[in-house]
């Protein structure tokens, strides 16, 4: 399978750009609510420009909102004079329109998995992705901003962002896990090796929550982060900026990754079991043990996601 993209489950690819973005309700439950505010009367003309300006959003996603607005029966089209409100301010306070759920963890997923899928080019501009996911303007700003925090994404000198390289096929992602192999074991091995105990007991506390039912509770992202946090500190104890900082790239690279593919929460169980084994031979002082172990669980896990031997 080298060299073969990896499958995404979370955002599936769009089929087509007539498609309505999941965003879209989003937008046009603010437009409900702009119109109960104003207290518009049936027959109150809705013109994309005003309505733009009020947003803060470009006419691209206000025009769909629109158009799934009239399929909810909210507003009518007419030739030549755009859309008039079909529903007075009364009858829309019993509306209940079917929005997903649009936080900015979900835009972040988006943006991130339709880069991996070739769906965006390597340099973007706030007002295209605002058009885009008919998003404003700040929310766009926040997870973009998330995002250079996370070292996927970096601003250019005056106008737009430029994104970092991700992990994008089977040849990459086992890539990083060999490089994983490499250096993690290896700095259990480095001379003058001393774990910070305090971050290894927080460590085992994590673990230890996840198989009480975390598990099955967390999203992506936390259990995610539970498992750097782990490695990382493992790491760290080597006392090599050198080594924590691949590490940490790596991660930031795979983040996105990790978030998009299928999440196998029995396997999680093993994956916590085997973390605490880690742990419990580190305190002890069992180097050359903790490192063929984390070897061995790398491995493991590669096999997992990858599914190669």
């Amino acid at each position: 399978m080298s060299g073969q993209p990896l499958k995404f489950h979370t955002m599936p690819s769009q089929p087509a750009p007539t498609k309505i973005s999941s965003l879209i309700p989003t937008l046009a439950t603010r437009i409900v609510e702009m119109i109960r505010r104003e207290n518009h009367t049936i027959g109150h003309r809705l013109t994309e420009l005003a309505l733009s300006e009020e947003l803060n959003v470009s006419r691209s996603p206000v025009r769909k909102a629109l158009q799934y607005l009239e399929s909810q029966g909210v507003v009518t089209s007419v030739p030549r004079k755009g859309f008039q409100l079909a529903k007075s301010a009364a009858e829309l306070a019993a509306l209940d329109l079917d929005t997903p759920d649009t936080s900015d963890e979900e835009l972040y997923l988006r943006i991130a998995n339709e880069r991996i899928h070739g769906q965006l080019p390597e340099e973007v501009h706030e007002s295209d992705l605002m058009e885009r996911y008919g998003a404003t303007r700040l929310q766009i700003q926040r997870v973009l901003h998330r995002m250079a925090r996370e070292s996927m994404i970096d601003r250019k000198p005056g106008r737009g962002w430029v994104f970092r390289p991700l992990l994008t096929n089977s040849d990459s992602h086992r890539e990083s896990y060999r490089f994983r192999m490499i250096i993690e074991p290896s700095a259990i091995l480095e001379p003058g090796y001393q774990p910070d105990l305090a971050e290894l007991e927080k460590c085992r506390r994590e673990q230890e929550e996840l198989l009480q039912g975390g598990i099955e509770q967390c999203s992506h992202a936390e259990l995610f982060r539970a498992g750097v946090h782990l490695h990382e500190t493992v790491v760290a104890g080597a006392n090599n900026r050198f080594l924590l900082d691949s590490l940490r790239t790596i991660n930031q690279m795979r983040r996105v990754v990790e978030y998009g593919t299928r999440l196998d929460r029995s396997r999680l169980h093993q994956q916590c079991r085997e973390h605490l084994v880690l742990i419990d031979l580190l305190l002890k002082g069992e180097r050359m043990e903790a490192a063929h172990f984390l070897r061995q669980h790398l491995n493991g896990a590669r096999i997992s996601k990858i599914g190669e031997a």
